[in-house]
């Protein structure tokens, strides 16, 4: 019953109608209702001429009597699974790390920190366990994909963090000698921590500690800015994860805007 009508043509039965709803709203506001409530029995019924309170109930809902809402059934639509992680991985930093030095080093190679060891089409990568979230499984799971993405984007899998989006690994860290074969074998994504998307990568391999000075660092990344180091020891390299977040999100810029041109 509550319709936005002109003040100018509301009729005196409306407005003795407004009038004994406020009233009714300050009083119900003003106090609290008694304890327990009584539940009172009518009243007989008395023949009386109608007064404007009641003729504008009446008006009221004769109007709503001629108002026909429609039912439209909803579409059911089916939730994909969310996959859950095979192991969580992230480690929070012990200590606040001081800046980084003037070799490059990241912030997070301040002192010796956990890695883990992960295979891509061959090359072992290293990432410390800071940057990253979680481990899922590929086995048993389809990833969804996306019209109008690059290639380097596999899909996305739904987790309970969240739709995460599906990265070619190996497009990333050897775009020079890339196989469409690498694709197949693909057994795990592994999440990193602050972004929503994964890493999709054919083994995982194992953690270990490193020590800062055990890694022969880059001090000019040049093409591959995702390269922080290497380690000999271990016959791996190791993996700057914000370096590589901003090289894919200035490779999703440039294939927008590609596509805009096309």
């Amino acid at each position: 019953m509550n319709r936005p009508v002109d003040f100018k043509l509301k009729t005196r039965p409306q407005l003795a109608l407004e009038s004994y709803l406020d009233a009714l709203l300050q009083e119900a506001t003003a106090e609290e209702l008694p304890e327990p409530i009584l539940v009172l029995e009518p009243a007989p019924a008395v023949q009386a001429p109608l007064d404007e309170f009641q003729l504008a109930v009446l008006e009221e809902q004769a109007r709503d009597a001629q108002v026909v809402v429609p039912i439209v059934p909803q579409p059911v639509v089916a939730a994909p699974a969310v996959v859950e992680p095979v192991v969580e991985v992230h480690l929070p930093p012990s200590i606040t790390p001081p800046p980084v030095r003037g070799d490059e080093r990241p912030a997070w190679a301040a002192e010796p920190f956990e890695c883990l060891l992960f295979d891509v089409a061959g090359l072992t990568l290293a990432v410390p366990l800071v940057c990253l979230g979680s481990i899922y499984s590929l086995e048993g799971q389809e990833l969804t994909p996306l019209f109008g993405q690059p290639e380097w984007f596999l899909g996305i899998l739904p987790s309970q963090a969240g739709n995460l989006k599906v990265l070619d690994t190996a497009r990333w860290v050897m775009p020079d000698r890339y196989r469409d074969d690498f694709r197949q074998g693909l057994q795990y994504v592994i999440s990193v921590q602050g972004y929503e998307w994964g890493l999709a990568v054919h083994q995982v391999s194992r953690s270990l500690r490193l020590d800062p000075n055990e890694i022969k660092w880059r001090s000019h990344r040049g093409q591959r800015p995702w390269l922080a180091g290497t380690v000999i020891e271990h016959m791996c390299a190791l993996l700057d994860v914000a370096e590589l977040a901003e090289l894919i999100a200035s490779g999703a810029v440039k294939t927008m805007a590609h596509a805009k041109r096309s």
